[in-house]
């Protein structure tokens, strides 16, 4: 089967990367990037505390306090 186009009409948006960002797309790019930041911190923070040698339990309390 053959089909001819007789007449074609487009609409084309170019897009420049200057071109500010939406109020809410900035928002979900800033809460992404927030909660990977808090996410890291709290692996860190894990890591750090497994790595950690104590001398027991009271110790560790005693540091909290």
């Amino acid at each position: 089967m053959e089909v001819q186009i007789q007449r074609l009409q487009s609409t084309v948006q170019a897009f420049d990367g200057d071109v500010p960002l939406s109020p809410q797309t900035m928002d979900k790019i800033v809460r992404a990037v927030l909660e990977a930041v808090d996410d890291q911190a709290t692996h860190t923070k894990r890591v750090r505390a497994e790595q950690r040698i104590t001398s027991g339990v009271s110790h560790e309390l005693e540091e909290q306090e």
